[in-house]
């Protein structure tokens, strides 16, 4: 019974997946463990990934601002900035752990696998720097920052010529919470024009405080304006 919950991870179709042989397979295991797994096995005596991921944090943030450093020679902070916060936004995250089949090989208790935890944005994004937090641990900085960068080399592409689709919500999102635990409430506060043409304001607040508006031909774009704005007037965007 033990064996068969552990090896609900497939470590070498890990392996595989990453193009990566670990000697320490517990390592990798430990990669994908959510933290809902050992508390609800604790017989099992197997650790989360929350401290892999701490650390994968800081080596994908390194491994992103220097490649970044190097290839953007003229680009100013603000511009490089803007970059690595794409780059580094937990759905880009999310997107590689899926990439990397994380979504199936994740340890998850029982709660989180009901509730749909195997393909939650946050988890997978968590995952995903536990992952580089392993590799980091297993194979050095040299050998993680090669296989981060190769994992993002066209989103990095994309970003730096302007076509990658920016999410200025999530963006926004992940900016504020850093100082705080509140999240950006967005509200219609006008409709325009027609009913086959009809234009949406719509306005965003962080408690008290109005951050931006933006119009669109939907309320999905509206919010998407709404947000960007909202990040130029907290100078993490400059008008392009």
């Amino acid at each position: 019974m033990v064996d068969e919950l552990i090896e609900k991870a497939d470590i070498k179709s890990l392996e595989n997946k990453l193009g990566v042989h670990f000697e320490d397979k517990n390592l990798l295991r430990q990669a994908v463990t959510h933290k809902s797994f050992p508390n609800e096995n604790k017989k099992l005596n197997i650790k989360d990934n929350e401290r892999l991921e701490f650390l994968g944090d800081s080596v994908l943030g390194l491994a992103i601002s220097t490649y970044l450093f190097n290839k953007c020679e003229n680009s100013p902070e603000g511009e490089l900035a803007k970059t690595k916060a794409i780059l580094v936004s937990s759905e880009t995250l999310a997107e590689k752990a899926r990439k990397l089949d994380l979504n199936k090989n994740l340890l998850l208790g029982r709660g989180e696998e009901i509730t749909g935890g195997r393909e939650r944005e946050s988890i997978l994004a968590d995952s995903t720097e536990a992952i580089f937090g392993a590799l980091y641990l297993e194979k050095g900085f040299v050998e993680a920052k090669s296989f981060i960068i190769s994992l993002f080399k066209k989103d990095i592409n994309k970003v730096l010529s302007g076509e990658y689709e920016k999410d200025y919500k999530t963006l926004l999102q992940e900016t504020v919470q850093k100082d705080s635990d509140k999240t950006p409430q967005y509200q219609v506060i006008e409709e325009l024009g027609p009913d086959h043409n009809k234009k949406f304001v719509v306005e965003v607040e962080l408690a008290d405080d109005k951050l931006g508006k933006g119009r669109g031909s939907s309320k999905k774009k509206a919010e998407q304006k709404a947000a960007r704005k909202a990040l130029e007037n907290l100078d993490i965007y400059a008008e392009e």
